[in-house]
């Protein structure tokens, strides 16, 4: 396969019509390789050898639309110094714009072995991983734009994806539960009915069922457990394979727009859903784990603001742009009006306590696109 060096920015994987740039932050790697599957699961590892300013970059002109993919990120496991690399763990990019497929729960799938969490466990996991998706970012807006509906006008119904329409008798089968669900006529026509302005959703960035959930038979049902925060969940998408659900997303939007209904998204920057120590390692943990997460005193362990395990690193330049860059793509590229951040204390956090004066305030409140959409903050 031709390789060619690429660029460090933009982060991810980005299509541009001739080719793919991949591009992943670690400052903490001592190799990475990407790692591209074919239709039948077998991997073709290509290690990225350009490397500006801890990016990690390569542009290959055979991969397009639809190619899966992941990274192994090779460096010092030593979880008591807060790293945690190894190479034996297939990784989600932290800006994959889409996941196929969610993982199977396996004892390869963490860092250590059960019996013993101080022995490490160099399992390869890649075949119980999900795979990451390259996408292409056209599709047809139309007339599209912001609705830039006041205040004071704004009336707000706060929705469940699957919830409002699993169960709608109007509705074909196939579309209920879905993004496409969510566009049909009849749910339209019943929140204009109602006086609905925005519809906000509860969590559509892509989350994990925890494995102590599906270790009881259950599945996290609410999505406060994101894994990706540029991708929407796959599951709410009717055709939810090969990034299928992205174009599925954006003609939802477009037809409430349509209607005079803006989106707002519910969104979880405060914790991914690697959990704690003893949590798996799926993406940012084996990427960069002191970059992308607040570590306490002891680096073994993690400060736990959020009450689920660990605390997104919002004091590392990195960590920060990942969740600005998240917040422009959803507005930019998906046409999103607005968000409402989930326990938004925890990003205020600059050393222990809240700071109102906080960088990501900071950041919001000078950034040109995200300061003009609706803000909404949990306290």
């Amino acid at each position: 396969m031709e390789i060619w060096p690429g660029t460090a920015y933009p982060l991810g994987a980005t299509y541009d019509g001739t080719g793919t740039n991949f591009s992943l932050f670690s400052e903490v790697a001592e190799r990475v390789e990407l790692c591209l599957f074919d239709a039948g699961g077998a991997e073709q590892r290509i290690e990225l050898t350009e490397v500006d300013g801890f990016v990690w970059h390569c542009f290959l002109p055979a991969v397009g639309p639809g190619q899966r993919y992941g990274y192994r990120v090779s460096g010092r496991y030593d979880p008591a110094a807060g790293l945690r690399c190894n190479p034996a763990k297939l990784l989600l990019d932290p800006y994959a714009k889409a996941v196929d497929g969610g993982l199977r729960w396996d004892e390869s799938l963490f860092g250590y072995r059960f019996g013993d969490p101080a022995v490490g466990n160099d399992d390869d996991s890649a075949a119980h991983q999900a795979r990451c998706v390259v996408i292409s970012p056209y599709f047809d807006w139309g007339y599209d734009r912001p609705l830039r509906i006041p205040y004071s006008e704004t009336v707000v119904y706060e929705a469940h994806v699957r919830g409002l329409t699993a169960r709608h008798p109007d509705l074909p089968p196939e579309l209920r539960g879905t993004y496409a669900g969510l566009a049909h006529p009849a749910v339209v026509e019943h929140l204009q009915r109602l006086g609905v302005t925005a519809v906000e959703l509860m969590p559509v960035h892509e989350f994990l069922d925890d494995h102590h959930l599906v270790q009881r038979g259950l599945s996290n049902y609410w999505g406060y457990n994101t894994i990706g925060f540029f991708a929407p969940q796959h599951r709410y998408a009717s055709r939810g394979t090969g990034g299928e659900q992205v174009p599925e997303f954006k003609a939802m939007v477009r037809t409430l727009h349509e209607a005079g209904i803006e989106v707002l998204l519910d969104v979880v920057y405060n914790h991914t859903a690697e959990g704690n120590h003893l949590g798996p390692t799926l993406s940012f943990r084996g990427i960069d784990n002191p970059a992308y997460y607040r570590l306490a005193e002891d680096r073994t362990y993690y400060a736990d603001y959020t009450g689920t395990g660990n605390t997104l690193n919002v004091r590392h330049p990195h960590a920060l742009q990942l969740v600005m860059d998240s917040l422009r793509y959803w507005a930019m590229e998906m046409h999103v009006d607005g968000f409402r951040f989930d326990l938004a204390a925890t990003l205020a956090r600059e050393f222990h306590d809240v700071d109102r004066l906080a960088a990501f305030f900071d950041l919001v409140q000078q950034d040109p696109v995200v300061s003009q959409l609706k803000l909404i903050a949990e306290p």
